[in-house]
């Protein structure tokens, strides 16, 4: 089990401090207070500070039990931006992002898997075929999309809101690249589909939600659904030339839970599992997350 921290070398983002429930980051030139529930340690600065600090500061309302998500609303200086630009560099990896205040505390990126997106930018520079096809599921922005597209993938990025992949596309324009295949769709019926058009993938990326809707309505659940996913994300998976990724994000789950999905469903020669984390200027460990990755 190994402990993955988002790399400390990025200029344009940092955690600044932690503590009492919230996270205070800056993403560019924009610094954000914000909700952390395992963040449950005293803070490093002063409240005072914190407000001192904040462009802006996210307000919780109470939220629809069928989503993770946290509803609520930014209380925002007058030198808070509603949206911006910042980038993110790795080797010849060169992204950008366009971030924005969301009703649900999110900003359009998670830092914590850039981690990941190294990882997949060195894998697919590794295999041994070209235009390896990789498939991005509950895809959100695309971070992980641009990364496999920067490698030379051929990409394609899946989510349920329309909204959602326009903002990915925009960022896919923002980071100079192109040719990415948007699919507005529910990632347990998508894939069903794949499987039975017999396509194959050399990658597969998976960021399940807790609780989440498809486009059409369809529920999902994470402890009710991820099996079958999994299980038809193994019938689509190339089996010599390939490599897939597991994130879980749910509080509770243990990097053995999603070990145990991994090994049992693909039978992987060789993975890494553990925790995603940042650390603040105190250097404490703010734990976002368990991934499981493996390759083949």
């Amino acid at each position: 089990m190994i402990l993955l921290e988002t790399p400390q070398n990025w200029t344009d983002y940092e955690l600044i401090d932690s503590g009492e429930g919230e996270k205070l980051e800056r993403f560019g030139n924009q610094i954000l207070a914000r909700p952390e529930p395992q963040a449950l340690w005293h803070k490093g600065l002063s409240q005072q500070e914190w407000e001192r600090l904040a462009h802006a500061y996210f307000i919780k309302k109470k939220g629809n039990r069928d989503s993770d998500n946290e509803w609520g609303e930014w209380k925002k200086k007058r030198s808070c931006q509603e949206q911006w630009i910042i980038g993110y560099q790795y080797k010849q990896m060169h992204l950008k992002f366009r971030l924005g205040l969301t009703s649900f505390k999110h900003v359009g990126i998670f830092p914590e898997q850039a981690a990941n997106w190294n990882y997949i930018y060195d894998t697919i520079m590794q295999l041994k075929i070209n235009s390896p096809s990789v498939l991005n599921l509950f895809a959100y922005t695309g971070g992980a999309s641009l990364a496999a597209r920067a490698a030379g993938a051929a990409v394609t990025h899946v989510d349920s809101v329309k909204q959602t992949v326009n903002w990915s596309r925009e960022n896919m324009e923002l980071s100079n690249l192109n040719n990415i295949r948007w699919i507005v769709d529910d990632a347990v019926k998508f894939v069903a589909r794949e499987v039975r058009r017999k396509r194959i993938y050399n990658g597969i990326i998976l960021d399940p939600p807790a609780y989440g809707r498809g486009p059409n309505g369809e529920k999902w659940i994470l402890e009710n659904n991820l099996i079958e996913l999994l299980e038809n994300c193994n019938k689509i998976l190339d089996k010599k030339n390939s490599f897939i990724i597991l994130n879980l994000y749910s509080m509770g789950y243990s990097p053995i839970v999603a070990e145990n999905l991994i090994v049992s469903i693909f039978s992987p020669k060789k993975y890494e599992m553990g925790e995603l984390y940042v650390s603040d200027k105190s250097s404490r460990k703010l734990p976002l997350g368990v991934f499981i990755r493996s390759s083949q």
